[in-house]
């Protein structure tokens, strides 16, 4: 039997208030914006080739919403956490969103085996950016 090629993929949907302000900050973290799916009202941001976050205005996110808005300055309604290759990377990725404008969310966790930072994008939205040991993870 054929092993399965298919990967799926993750669309990670956010409300932005300033959605060229999003487009920066993700840009300079490293991430590309794919133009064929983007418009004036939302920001297609590849983060890998399987994680792709769709940054939308408040607006065009409603449209797509059965719920009212979360105000993300103000609550959180989810925590995005994305691997790293290394504790350096972890570093390099959380210093990167410091210095494009995010703010820090929770001091650094550094359990050995595991290592995470964490930030607020300019909109508010909490991301963790962690490390796994990968011999621990075999076991």
């Amino acid at each position: 039997m054929a092993a399965n090629t298919y990967q799926q993929m993750v669309f990670i949907n956010l409300a932005t208030k300033d959605l060229d302000s999003s487009k920066k900050f993700f840009t300079e973290l490293g991430y590309s914006i794919n133009a064929q799916f983007s418009d004036d009202n939302c920001a297609s941001v590849v983060i890998s080739d399987t994680i792709v976050l769709m940054v939308m205005t408040e607006q065009r996110f409603a449209d797509f919403s059965v719920k009212p808005l979360n105000d993300s300055s103000k609550s959180t309604e989810t925590l995005i956490c994305l691997s790293a290759e290394s504790r350096d990377k972890v570093d390099e990725l959380a210093d990167k969103a410091l210095a494009a404008g995010g703010s820090p969310a929770k001091d650094p966790q550094d359990y050995g085996m595991m290592y995470g930072r964490s930030f607020l994008d300019p909109d508010g939205h909490h991301f963790e950016v962690m490390w796994m040991d990968p011999s621990a993870v075999q076991g």
